[in-house]
């Protein structure tokens, strides 16, 4: 029996190895947050564009509040990237939401860790569980933007490290902890709906008294996330079910169109596996498959294989029930870039695969395993160590492309022309990342989340359209406004156009009564010829 001195030093080096486990994971983060930060990378996802001013229209707005959080895209992550997106220079920059993905990497990473040694007993089968999980760079790269992968992975894993934990200890306290792991994956990403059954079945399987109770406790917990989303979805839109099929769902976005994998679980499944092979990398996959088929087989890996693998599974069966989840990748068709970082859904669960494959090992050579487990899943990226090889960098290059160069063409021109105070109409959505690079508060601007005040200056534009500046995309409220109010109220001259390839014409126009003519700038990025159809998005929206 262990002496309380014993125990007490055991403890201390628990805390010791896991604060150290955590410090080296943060230096970790931050030099690869620098990396991607210095090439100007962390707005290239569309969506990640979005988030950050979402975030920063909470506080920064012609009417901010709390209606600003929207209605289809979970909250949790907009509150988290406000904390730091009020900061001008950390919004300008982006580093706003590195911050939040970053420390989300860090747990994800360190509960990782302590789940895998805590099922597995093995300290280097832990390691390389973690340093799987850490030399990835599709991961790396994500938990350097504003996308919700990194802070649905902190959740995911630290729900499985509770459930192992309640394993053990069968306490309501693991209950409680667990609870509110869901709770915060729910508000995060609709991945984490789906988790909370199955962690009630895994209570009731494995609790030794008062069963019921506890898996009610954290249902209780964990479906307060849903309940709170369908209230705000009502109070918002009028419909519980706006989220799922308003205008501006997915399912509204992608109505009509065919995408691989609809009615069709062959499909969803290659597209879903071929994704998990270009994130995870082919060794991964295949070491990461073999140790979860061991798990599988193994009481105590049983049920946090289960748990990792259930975001993978809800991919599949959303591919093929809703389709309003597609994949496409480059290798099959259409041969195109789209949601390739869903294949991350099964990341975690490959990385835990491949350090129950080590605790296999005998003792003796348990270093050697692991070592070379990370190594092996590491070797995709270290044979070919440039960011092209990325498919989650590669599908945000390729598809922001338009985007950012209108961006900064647009955020040129104005910065050295706009005054504060002197307002801009607009949309939202995409233009917005030209406010951020110009470095203009949100709340000179006049957008579609601005109500009433947009309504009443696009219908009524003689009576309530005031600001000196717009900035449209043909064919837009805006623009047919702009027309209008050539008629009865202020007139806008066009002063500069900005036409890309595969984009949207974008127009900027200032008011010319009682100001002083700016001069007119008609000219186009690439001389290309004004276009209106749409962008594809960079997410599933």
């Amino acid at each position: 029996m262990k002496s309380r001195t014993g125990i007490a030093n055991s403890r201390h080096a628990r805390i010791s190895e896991s604060a150290a486990v955590v410090a080296l994971l943060g230096l970790w983060s931050a030099a690869w947050v620098w990396f991607f930060y210095r090439h100007g990378w962390l707005a290239y996802y569309g969506d990640a564009e979005a988030h950050l001013n979402i975030a920063r229209r909470i506080l920064d707005s012609r009417t901010p509040g709390y209606d600003q959080i929207g209605s289809v895209w979970l909250p949790l992550p907009h509150v988290l990237f406000m904390l730091f997106a009020r900061n001008d220079a950390l919004w300008h920059s982006g580093l706003a939401a590195s911050i939040v993905s970053g420390a989300s990497f860090v747990l994800a990473a360190a509960f990782l860790y302590a789940a895998a040694l805590r099922v597995s007993g093995s300290r280097p089968a832990a390691i390389a569980a973690a340093g799987v999980f850490a030399t990835n760079p599709n991961v790396l790269y994500l938990q350097s933007t504003a996308m919700t992968e990194p802070l649905f992975m902190a959740c995911l894993l630290a729900v499985v490290y509770c459930a192992v934990r309640f394993r053990d200890t069968h306490s309501w306290a693991s209950v409680c902890a667990a609870g509110v792991a869901a709770l915060c994956g729910t508000l995060t990403r609709y991945d984490g709906w789906f988790l909370i059954p199955f962690v009630c079945l895994f209570i009731l399987a494995t609790a030794r008294r008062a069963r019921i109770a506890k898996a009610a406790l954290f249902a209780v917990i964990a479906s307060l996330g849903p309940l709170y989303w369908l209230g705000h979805n009502w109070w918002c839109c009028s419909n519980v079910l706006d989220f799922y099929n308003g205008p501006y769902s997915a399912k509204g976005i992608q109505a009509g169109q065919y995408y691989p994998g609809i009615h069709n679980w062959a499909k969803a499944w290659l597209y879903f596996r071929s994704a998990a092979r270009w994130c995870a990398g082919v060794p991964l996959l295949w070491i990461g498959a073999a140790g979860l088929a061991l798990s599988l087989l193994r009481r105590p890996a049983r049920w946090p294989a289960i748990l990792l693998l259930l975001p993978g599974v809800f991919y599949v069966w959303s591919m093929h029930s809703s389709g309003s989840t597609p994949i496409f990748l480059p290798d099959l068709w259409p041969n195109s870039y789209y949601n390739s970082r869903y294949g991350l859904a099964l990341f975690p669960a490959l990385a835990f695969g491949a350090a129950m494959l080590a605790a296999r090992v005998p003792a003796r050579y348990a270093r050697i395993a692991a070592t070379s487990i990370v190594l092996a899943a590491a070797a995709p990226w270290l044979f070919q160590p440039r960011p092209d090889a990325w498919i989650t960098w590669k599908e945000s290059q390729v598809n922001s492309d338009a985007r950012r160069a209108w961006t900064q063409a647009a955020a040129q021109y104005l910065a050295p022309r706009y005054h504060r105070g002197s307002g801009i109409i607009t949309t939202f959505g995409d233009i917005t990342g030209i406010f951020r690079a110009a470095g203009i508060p949100l709340r000179d601007t006049l957008t579609w989340d601005n109500w009433p005040q947009w309504p009443a200056a696009v219908a009524r534009p003689d009576l309530f359209l005031h600001e000196e500046w717009a900035v449209v995309q043909g064919g837009d409220p805006v623009q047919t406004a702009l027309i209008r109010a050539g008629a009865r109220g202020p007139r806008y001259e066009l002063v500069k156009v900005i036409a890309v390839p595969r984009a949207p014409v974008l127009e900027i126009y200032h008011c010319c009564i009682g100001l002083t003519p700016l001069a007119n700038d008609t000219s186009s990025l690439h001389q290309s010829p004004r276009r209106k159809e749409r962008l594809p998005a960079d997410e599933d929206r």
